[in-house]
């Protein structure tokens, strides 16, 4: 995972602009001249609108405009190469999974609260059928207030249950428990009709990789029951665990499609380190998440400026993280990649969902 290297290191599309770059020294303006020269100014091709960060507090975030957001996204994702990774384990898993399905009661599915809907597999509802299901959004502490409440009221229209909840401090989990319970609790009436004894409610946790989905069974469990790390790809079998008398839960490892048609989903997975790091240009994925910062009223270029100490004054992602390299790592800008991309997953620009419910 990246962000446990330490590094301190429907739109047209328009024409790029080229802009010049202001305040630098003569090397580094000759320096990034040249780069500017030699690559596109906007990473994917259509040039962002910028949002100045001076109205953040008088800006109304209901206000900004996510579609045109989507929009940029989908032009910029366009020309790079794509983000793609299907390790061996996920098929295997796929398939035992589908089998497990028959034996569960409730379905507990966990997303990424800060990208609920780039982090469900496109076949989950077609595999679930009418099976009772709770949708648990993992990693609420990284979201605002603001953000919960819209998914809350999306999902609850859709007659969806939905927990928020934070697998590395247990928030949520008990919450949970008691809802899996009370969801299925009429499995043990019909058993008891038949004449057979009750037996522990069983409820699967699924997601896509790095969700949080070990994290909350340990939670759940208050002992270290199933393999968690923050990186995709570390629980590579399923494995059933009671939890009490009367529920018992089977963790599984993140699916993924085959073949992520949705570009723009998948570069958000890979912001926010759901994906395997091999899948990706680090340096591609940086340079929108810094476009798409600077867009949102929340954060904005003057965030991104005083952090650090570079100006945000032309319309690249790119440019911005080669002046960063510049400043900070000798040039690297693969190093200043993993700068911005480790800051974003820690928490540094502050609560930042990068999607809302559709209108």
């Amino acid at each position: 995972m990246v962000s446990s290297h330490d590094h301190t290191p429907h739109k047209k599309e328009e024409p790029m602009v080229l802009n010049g770059l202001k305040g630098l020294t003569s090397d580094v303006g000759h320096y990034m001249g040249r780069i500017m020269l030699s690559s596109w100014a906007i990473v994917g091709g259509k040039t962002p609108t910028w949002r100045q960060n001076d109205d953040v507090n008088g800006v109304v975030e209901d206000e900004f405009d996510w579609a045109e957001m989507d929009a940029d996204l989908y032009y910029w994702t366009k020309p790079l190469r794509p983000v793609q990774w299907y390790p061996g384990h996920i098929a295997k898993t796929e398939k035992e999974l589908k089998d497990q399905l028959k034996l569960m009661d409730v379905v507990i599915e966990v997303r990424d609260a800060r990208i609920p809907l780039s982090t469900t597999h496109p076949q989950m509802d077609l595999w679930l059928g009418n099976r009772k299901r709770i949708l648990v959004l993992n990693r609420e502490d990284m979201v605002s207030t603001a953000d919960r409440n819209a998914w809350a009221m999306y999902f609850s229209n859709q007659g969806t249950k939905v927990i928020f909840s934070n697998g590395q401090l247990g928030m949520g989990t008990m919450k949970l428990s008691r809802l899996a319970k009370s969801l299925a609790a009429g499995v043990n009436v019909k058993r008891k009709a038949k004449g057979l004894l009750p037996r522990p409610v069983r409820a699967g946790i699924v997601g896509y990789p790095n969700v949080g989905k070990s994290s909350l069974i340990n939670r759940l469990l208050k002992r270290r029951m199933c393999p968690a790390a923050p990186r995709p790809g570390v629980t590579r079998e399923l494995k059933w665990v009671r939890f009490g008398k009367d529920l018992e839960l089977l963790d599984s490892p993140g699916i993924l499609p085959m073949r992520i048609s949705d570009q723009a989903a998948a570069i958000k997975l890979a912001i926010c380190d759901d994906i395997g790091e091999r899948s990706y240009d680090v340096a591609d994925v940086a340079a929108i998440l810094v476009q798409m910062l600077a867009k949102l009223p929340t954060v904005g270029m003057e965030v991104l400026q005083n952090r650090y100490k570079v100006d945000v004054d032309g319309q690249s992602g790119k440019i911005f993280i080669d002046k960063l390299a510049l400043r900070l790592f000798n040039g690297d800008s693969h190093q200043a990649a993993f700068r911005v991309l480790s800051d974003f997953r820690k928490g540094k620009f502050g609560w930042v969902a990068l999607e809302r419910p559709p209108r």
